[in-house]
Parts: C-alpha cells; sequence; structure tokens
C-alpha cells in the first residue's frame, strides 16, 4: 500500500501518522506540502491532526483551500481512500468530502485526555480489522471537535450507516459523560457514503505501538494494509 501524508503549516501530528504508516507498510509515505499541485499515485491518503495556519478562524477552513486539497478532493472523488485525523477531519468537512461540522467544544475548552469509543460500521478498509461494537481508546486532543449537522442530515447520516465511531463511557453506554466535547449523536468518527473517506477526531496513530501504552489504533492501519496492497 502506498501512502502520502499531507503537510501544513502548523501541522503537528503528519510525522506521528506518517510513523504510523511506516510501521504497518514498511515504507516511508509520501510528504506532500500543502502548495504542492499534485500527488504521486497512492492508495491513502492521510491528512493529519495538528494546527493548521495556527488554528485560528474556523479551524480547517483556510488549509481546505490549499492548492493540494484541489487534488485531494479529485482523487477522493475518484475513489482513492482519505484519511482525516483531528485537525485533517476540519478539513475534510471544508473540503466538502464529508457531511457537517465541527465546532467549538461544548465546554469551551480545549481538552486532552484519552476517552473511549464504540466501533459502529467495520464496512471499510478502515474498520475492518475491528469488530462491531468492540469499545477502543483512543487519544483527543481538541478545541473544536463538536460535530455539528442539521436534524436531516443526521437522519441521513444514520440511515446509510455513515457513523465510524461514537464517544461511549467506559462500559460501552451512549450518555453525556462519555462524549467529551458534545459532539451531535456522540459522533466521533463518520464516512462518506461509499466509505472510501473517514473523518475523525480522536487519534489513532497516539495508540499504534507498545511505547504508547496502548494499541488500540494499530488496528486500523493494518486493516488499510489488508484491504489496499
Amino acid at each position: 500500500m502506498k501512502a502520502a501524508v499531507i503537510v501544513f503549516p502548523g501541522s503537528n501530528c503528519d510525522r506521528d501518522v506518517s510513523v504510523a504508516l511506516e510501521h504497518a507498510t514498511g515504507a516511508k509515505p509520501a510528504m506532500v506540502w500543502h502548495r504542492d499541485s499534485d500527488l504521486p499515485p497512492v492508495d491513502l491518503i492521510a491528512v493529519p491532526g495538528g494546527f493548521s495556519y495556527g488554528d485560528y478562524l474556523r479551524s480547517g477552513a483556510m488549509a481546505a483551500r490549499s492548492p493540494v486539497m484541489r487534488e485531494v478532493v479529485a482523487r477522493a472523488r475518484a475513489g482513492v481512500r482519505v484519511l482525516g485525523i483531528c485537525n485533517g477531519f476540519q478539513i475534510l468537512t471544508e473540503a466538502g468530502l464529508l457531511p457537517g461540522a465541527l465546532m467549538r467544544n461544548a465546554g469551551l475548552k480545549f481538552i486532552c485526555r484519552t476517552v473511549d469509543l464504540r466501533v459502529e460500521n467495520t464496512d471499510s478498509a478502515f474498520t475492518s480489522a475491528f469488530s462491531k461494537g468492540q469499545v477502543v481508546r483512543f487519544p483527543v486532543a481538541h478545541h473544536d471537535g463538536n460535530y455539528f449537522a442539521d436534524a436531516d442530515t443526521l437522519a441521513q447520516i444514520e440511515d446509510a450507516g455513515m457513523v465510524a465511531f461514537r464517544y461511549v463511557s467506559p462500559g460501552g453506554v451512549i450518555d453525556a459523560s462519555g462524549n467529551p466535547n458534545g459532539s451531535a449523536n456522540a459522533i466521533a468518527g463518520l464516512f462518506n457514503e461509499t466509505r472510501t473517506v473517514l473523518g475523525m477526531m480522536p487519534h489513532p496513530e497516539r495508540a499504534n505501538e507498545p511505547l504508547h501504552g496502548n494499541t488500540d489504533g494499530k488496528p486500523m492501519f493494518d486493516g488499510l494494509v489488508e484491504a489496499l496492497s
């Protein structure tokens, strides 16, 4: 599986996701600067977390207008898998690849901790190595992770099985105590309709090896290699 990682000014998780992909594939992904207008032939494009453009204004809005994003959108619409993590999730919604938007956290505070997630749909290259209903623990670190969509859009999302992960309490129950940012329907990760694009606020690349103290994110990268190689 060949992969590329998009690098924006302010990105701080581009190296983290690069290391996770290299461990899974055995090859370094291409690091692509945001001002580039082309991408190499790849099976997966990662839009990493971080603070693109300083995280000012509406998070991800400026990054979504970077030259390289025109090619990311074109590749996504051609079926290339695209994974957006944290700020990358925000960028994918701003680029129109995923519905809805990410707003300021309900508590108006930056959140940095590990959360519990329930795997909602395993019918994708991103989640095929998990079990449906499995509870995993990934770190989150964001100020704007409150997922919002209007009622009609949420109904369409649920009907189409587009929710990949939901925030849950440690026992796997959906309730306010397990939802760190107030996201609608406790959505932590969201597919597009064809499940070839995934955006998620938690960081699987930070739970990828024993040194992290948690390997719950490793199945995502191993599953991508299995599906796309």
